[in-house]
C-alpha cells in the first residue's frame, strides 16, 4: 500500500519512536490536539517559507524530508501578549513622556525569548502611549482560539500577513524559547504536504502565495511592533506523507482551489479554508483506514437535526460509531500482515524463534530494544499480543481521536438533540460544502447526489437506498431528511425553490467572482 518505503525507513530512523504503526499508515504525523486554525496556521508558516526559497507547493520530486524554518517573532509577540501593564501605566501616568519610559522599563526586565531588551523603537513608531495601547487592544482582538490558549507564548494572531506568522514556543525558565508541540502538532505540515501531492497544486501556488504576501492595512500595521531581522528557527519539520498520490489529496485541493476562486472579499475565504482543511485530513484517514482493512467505502449517514427522535438519528449514530472504529481496525490489520507474512512464519519456527522475531519486530515497527520495557513471555505469540496492546494504547492517545475530534471542529459531529454522537452538519460547514461545489447554482438533488459521490454523506433518500440494507431504509424519513436541508439552506439564502418539483442550492458569491 506504502509507495514511499525508503521515505518511511529514513524518517523511521530520524525519529526512533517506538511502535512505528500508525506512522506507516498515515503519516508522521496526524494529531488531534489541533483546531482547524491550528492547523491552517501551522500550514501557512511553511508556506511563507516555502514561498520566499521559491518551492511553494513544490517538493521539487524530494518526498522526505519537509525541512524549513519557521519565525519566532518573539518582540512582536512580547509587546502584543507579554505586557499586562500597559493600562495600567496609561491610567497612572497621564503624561506621555513619562508613560513610556516607564513602559519601556517593565518591557525591559520582563521580557522573555529575545536577547536585545530594546523597545524604545516603539515610541518613535507610535509617538502617542494611549493610541499605542488602543492598537494594542485592537489586535489582541484579533486573537485566533483565544479562549484555548492562555501562556502568552502560544497566542496566535490571525493571519493578516506574512508578519503574523509564527510558530509555537514555550520559554524555558532561563529564558530560551524552544519549539512547542501543543498547538502546532505537525498536522498542518501533513495538510501542507497534501496540497503539494494534490493534482491541482499548481493553481493553488498562486493562491497561498497571495495569502502569506497580503499587503494591507492589519498586516502593516503589526509590522511596525516587530524590530530587528526576523528570528528564524532552526530547521523543523521532517514530516512525511507515504504517499506519491491520492484522490483525497486532489479533492482537497480541488475544494481549496473552488473557494479561492470565489474571489471573496477581505479575508472571507479563511474560515472556510480552515474548515475544509481539517475536514479533508479527516476524510484522509478515514478513506487510508478503510484502504488498510480493505472495508467498504466509509459512509457519513448526516441528520439533520429534528425536533424528535427519528430512523435517521439512529443510523447517523450507528455510521459514526462504525467510523470511529475504523482507525483501530487499520492498526490490527497491519499488525496482521506482520503476523501473516513469510518473513514471521519462518523465524517463529526457527530454534531461536524469540529473538528472530524480536529483531524483526524492531525493524519493521521499531520495537523497543530495551528488554526492562517488556514484561512478557519469552515467545513470539507473547510479542504479537504485547505489540497489539501497546500499539493500540498510543493509538488512543492522539491519532484514534481524530476523527471525533476534527469532526466535532468543523461542524460535521454533534450531539445536538440527544446524549449520543452522530453526524448533524452545522451551518458553517453546510456553506464552505456549497462554496466548494456549487459553481452558479445546482438542482437540490444533484447537490446530494454530488455530496455523496465526493464525501460519503448520505442526507436523502436516493443516496441512502445505495448504500442501506433494506431492513434499514425507510423513504419517508430520508425525504423529511432532506427537507429539513432545504429549509435549513433556504434560511441562508443558498435555496431557492422554483416549483412544487425543482429547487436549486445557489452559491450567492458566484456571480460577484464572475
Amino acid at each position: 500500500m506504502n509507495e514511499l518505503k525508503d521515505e518511511i525507513k529514513k524518517a523511521f530512523l530520524d525519529h526512533s519512536i517506538d511502535f512505528w504503526i500508525e506512522e506507516q499508515i498515515w503519516g508522521h504525523r496526524i494529531w488531534d490536539n489541533q483546531t482547524p486554525w491550528l492547523i491552517f496556521l501551522e500550514l501557512l508558516g511553511i508556506a511563507d517559507y516555502t514561498y520566499n526559497k521559491e518551492t511553494l507547493l513544490d517538493e521539487r520530486g524530494k518526498f522526505y524530508p519537509l525541512l524549513f524554518h519557521p519565525q519566532r517573532r518573539m518582540m512582536l509577540r512580547n509587546v502584543l501578549y507579554n505586557n499586562q501593564i500597559m493600562p495600567y501605566l496609561l491610567d497612572k501616568f497621564p503624561d506621555d513622556n513619562r508613560a513610556w519610559e516607564k513602559w519601556q522599563e517593565w518591557m525591559n526586565d520582563n521580557a522573555r525569548g529575545i536577547v536585545e531588551r530594546d523597545f524604545s523603537y516603539i515610541q518613535k513608531r507610535f509617538g502617542s502611549f494611549e493610541e499605542f495601547t488602543k492598537l494594542i487592544g485592537m489586535l489582541r482582538s484579533a486573537t485566533v482560539e483565544s479562549e484555548s490558549n492562555r501562556r502568552w507564548s502560544s497566542r496566535f494572531l490571525f493571519p493578516f500577513g506574512r508578519d503574523c506568522l509564527y510558530e509555537d514556543v514555550r520559554v524555558t525558565a532561563k529564558g530560551t524559547p524552544s519549539r512547542e508541540y501543543i498547538n502546532f502538532g505537525r498536522t498542518g505540515e501533513l495538510l501542507y504536504l497534501m496540497l503539494c501531492r494534490a493534482s491541482s497544486a499548481k493553481e493553488l501556488r498562486e493562491h497561498l502565495a497571495t495569502v502569506v504576501t497580503s499587503n494591507n492595512p492589519w498586516n502593516a500595521l503589526v509590522s511596525k511592533l516587530q524590530h530587528g531581522e526576523n528570528d528564524h528557527t532552526d530547521a523543523k519539520g521532517k514530516s512525511f506523507l507515504p504517499y506519491k498520490s491520492h484522490p483525497t489529496f486532489d479533492l482537497l485541493g480541488e475544494d481549496w482551489l473552488h473557494v479561492f476562486d470565489l474571489k471573496l472579499p477581505g479575508f472571507d475565504a479563511y474560515p472556510h479554508i480552515t474548515l475544509l482543511g481539517a475536514f479533508h485530513v479527516m476524510l484522509y484517514q478515514l478513506t487510508i483506514a478503510r484502504e488498510v482493512v480493505s472495508a467498504e467505502r466509509p459512509i457519513m449517514v448526516c441528520e439533520m437535526v429534528a425536533p424528535r427522535k427519528t430512523l435517521v438519528r439512529e443510523l447517523s449514530i450507528k455510521s459514526f460509531q462504525k467510523n470511529g472504529q475504523l482507525s483501530e481496525l487499520a492498526i490490527t490489520a497491519f499488525i496482521d500482515r506482520i503476523a501473516s507474512s513469510a518473513e514471521w512464519q519462518l523465524a517463529k519456527n526457527a530454534p531461536d524463534a524469540y529473538p528472530q522475531c524480536k529483531t524483526i519486530l524492531n525493524r519493521y515497527v521499531g520495537w523497543p530494544k530495551d528488554e526492562s520495557s517488556y514484561g512478557g513471555a519469552a515467545d513470539p505469540d507473547s510479542l504479537l499480543k504485547n505489540l497489539r496492546q501497546r500499539a493500540m494504547s498510543k493509538h488512543r492517545q492522539h491519532a484514534g481521536n481524530v476523527h471525533r475530534t476534527y469532526g466535532r471542529a468543523v461542524g460535521l459531529i454533534s450531539k445536538r438533540g440527544t446524549n449520543k454522537l452522530r453526524y448533524a452538519p452545522n451551518d458553517a460547514l453546510l456553506k464552505a460544502l456549497i462554496l466548494a461545489n456549487v459553481k452558479d447554482r445546482m438542482e437540490f438533488k444533484m447537490f446530494l447526489r454530488m455530496l455523496f459521490d465526493r464525501y460519503g454523506i448520505v442526507i436523502g433518500e436516493r443516496e441512502a437506498e445505495t448504500v442501506m440494507e433494506d431492513t434499514e431504509y425507510d423513504k419517508k424519513s430520508f425525504q423529511a431528511n432532506a427537507m429539513r436541508l432545504e429549509q435549513r439552506l433556504s434560511s441562508l439564502g443558498m435555496v431557492k425553490r422554483l416549483s412544487d418539483a425543482c429547487a436549486y442550492v445557489l452559491n450567492p458569491y458566484a456571480e460577484a467572482s464572475q
